[in-house]
């Protein structure tokens, strides 16, 4: 993720009592810069527009603290080529590497061709404001659908892979 979204996330997320939770807390975290990030300087406490509403929608919710809120203590930074990086991610050992993010972090993915499988979760606001996603694609990306999973409180869920 950018190192706005992990700010953000990362001043959420370890109290939070959503079912996402654990796994976002156990997961481990790669932060991406475009500059010389200091570990120090992520966990400042400047918030974005996007903590404060989830801090004000979850207001009366209790909060606990989560032990595996040492990920987002102790992130690894990576500050080279986005697409060495992702090359290098993909390499290692573990599970799929998932990204999380703003449209701004998420266009530089697509337009380097970077994105293997599309998880879009649409949640039932309308903002009337936003980034486009898909504004700086090279090309027309052909998608087969994956799943679709409804949620809850309204979200849906459409997982995408590239057609071959």
């Amino acid at each position: 993720m950018g190192s706005r979204t992990f700010r953000d996330m990362a001043a959420y997320w370890p109290t939070s009592t959503e079912p996402f939770a654990p796994p976002m807390n156990e997961i481990p975290k790669v932060v991406f810069s475009r500059g010389d990030l200091q570990r120090s300087n992520l966990h400042r406490s400047e918030a974005t527009r996007a903590l404060a509403d989830a801090r004000a929608q979850s207001a009366d919710a209790p909060t606990r603290a989560v032990p595996a809120a040492e990920s987002w203590m102790n992130p690894r930074v990576a500050t080279g080529d986005l697409a060495d990086e992702i090359a290098r991610l993909k390499q290692e050992p573990g599970k799929d590497v998932v990204a999380h993010g703003g449209a701004a972090f998420a266009r530089s993915l697509l337009r380097l061709g970077l994105v293997d499988e599309f998880c879009l979760l649409t949640h039932p606001v309308a903002l009337g404001r936003g980034l486009p996603l898909f504004v700086e694609l090279p090309a027309p990306l052909d998608l087969e659908l994956l799943e679709t999973r409804a949620f809850p409180r309204g979200a849906v869920a459409h997982v995408y892979k590239k057609r071959t």
